[in-house]
């Protein structure tokens, strides 16, 4: 694939946008893009296992994406294959010499979230902005156009030893990444990269790993009561909203630890039927984070604590379930050495650090843990992307021409 290719296909993903779990039109189309390729495609089951994720999309939820992707042009079969079986995509390409299995994971989902329409935002000036209340602000259309240019460029074969890349739902909400190691794509793996574009960084820059980062585990609350009449029969009923209400301030109130930075929040509370009815049910979503791996299940541990307190005060049954998880990253520093080398030679890279702290969490580091722990190395590649407006907010873009350097650098990083 040619720049102006490479320019298209994200341009058409950024159009096309999906939230976690249904990148049904997106998984179709970056299928298409790599038709023809000496690769083999695993999806469905042989991709990732998908029995133990929680909160997954409705079959109305699932058909509605479905519609919406066979409306905008992808292939209506492959439409039907990955509604059904799942959006991710495991891509192998075996070099002509023996050596190392590369990974790398892509992330291919969008937010849940508007794209700005302001007349001066670039892809509105340019006709690709997603008008389907999804939006790509965190730069995964880019890395899913990485993840097909650096097929495309090692279609040759001429490297040692293999690629498989990862193209991986449900990055936000850090909810995909253990679906696919639980299906076991990992586990052969010995050099595990994950890339990233950074919108705070000018084109140009490369960081050579994220370190450290947010462990964070994302919770959903369910809490079971009884309805009654709230006038007529009060003390009849057993009032989840008091309960969950109780739980949310609850965990707000956990201390903070000194041994590391942490945070909690409690993000969404849905509870009740009517004004005069005792509300019988509730959900709620929360999340713990820490910079310490240990700490953020110490943490989990005290939301169960609170949460059963607050159950047993109103006597409402409660579930504490994980929905999304992630672990800090320890980058290896020959990995990180590798890559810090590659892009000083890279022409069209100005400013090369080695590492730089991350500020968030993103399960790609479990899938470096999972591969550093049966032996393998791994790192985490940011490639300056200089965005008008920060991650995860509505004017988020991409300069389009870092995409082609993220390429190049892996393709150096593969071949050598």
């Amino acid at each position: 694939m040619d720049v102006e290719q490479l320019v298209a296909f994200r341009r058409e993903l950024h159009r096309n946008p999906e939230p976690a779990f249904v990148e049904i039109g997106t998984a179709a189309r970056i299928e298409q893009a790599i038709e023809g390729l000496p690769i083999r495609v695993l999806t469905g089951k042989a991709a990732q296992d998908l029995s133990a994720v929680v909160n997954f999309p409705s079959q109305e939820t699932l058909d509605e994406w479905a519609a919406r992707a066979v409306a905008s042009g992808a292939p209506e079969e492959r439409v039907r294959h990955f509604r059904e079986n799942g959006t991710a995509l495991v891509v192998d390409l075996v070099g002509t010499r023996p050596g190392p299995r590369w990974g790398l994971r892509v992330d291919i989902d969008a937010l849940p979230m508007r794209e700005s329409s302001d007349a001066t935002h670039f892809p509105v000036v340019n006709g690709f902005a997603a008008t389907n209340g999804a939006m790509h602000a965190c730069g995964h259309d880019a890395h899913a156009t990485i993840g097909v240019g650096l097929l495309h460029r090692l279609a040759d074969r001429d490297f040692a030893g293999s690629l498989r890349i990862l193209f991986q739902p449900a990055e936000e909400g850090v909810r995909g990444a253990q679906t696919m190691i639980d299906a076991g794509v990992a586990d052969e793996i010995d050099h595990m990269l994950a890339v990233h574009m950074a919108g705070d960084m000018a084109v140009g820059g490369v960081v050579g790993s994220f370190t450290g980062g947010f462990a964070t585990r994302k919770l959903k609350v369910d809490f079971e009561g009884k309805a009654s009449h709230a006038a007529g029969a009060p003390e009849s009923g057993r009032n989840a909203l008091l309960a969950a209400a109780t739980a949310a301030l609850g965990i707000m109130g956990i201390p903070r630890f000194s041994a590391a930075d942490t945070r909690l929040n409690v993000g969404t509370l849905v509870a009740g039927d009517g004004v005069n009815i005792v509300p019988s049910s509730a959900a709620m979503t929360c999340e713990v984070r820490a910079t310490d791996d240990d700490i953020v299940d110490e943490l989990v541990d005290r939301v169960r604590a609170v949460v059963e307190g607050a159950g047993l005060a109103q006597g409402v049954r409660t579930n504490v379930a994980v929905m999304g998880q992630s672990a800090t990253v320890a980058p290896d520093d020959e990995m990180i050495d590798r890559i810090v080398e590659v892009a000083t030679a890279h022409d069209d890279v100005t400013e090369v650090i080695r590492t730089q702290a991350f500020a968030g969490s993103d399960d790609a580091n479990l899938l470096i843990r999972h591969v550093q722990q049966r032996g393998g190395k791994g790192a985490y590649l940011m490639v300056g992307a200089g965005s008008p407006g920060p991650h995860h907010s509505e004017n988020f873009d991409v300069a389009e021409e870092a995409i082609p350097t993220g390429i190049d650098i892996l393709e150096t990083l593969i071949r050598a």
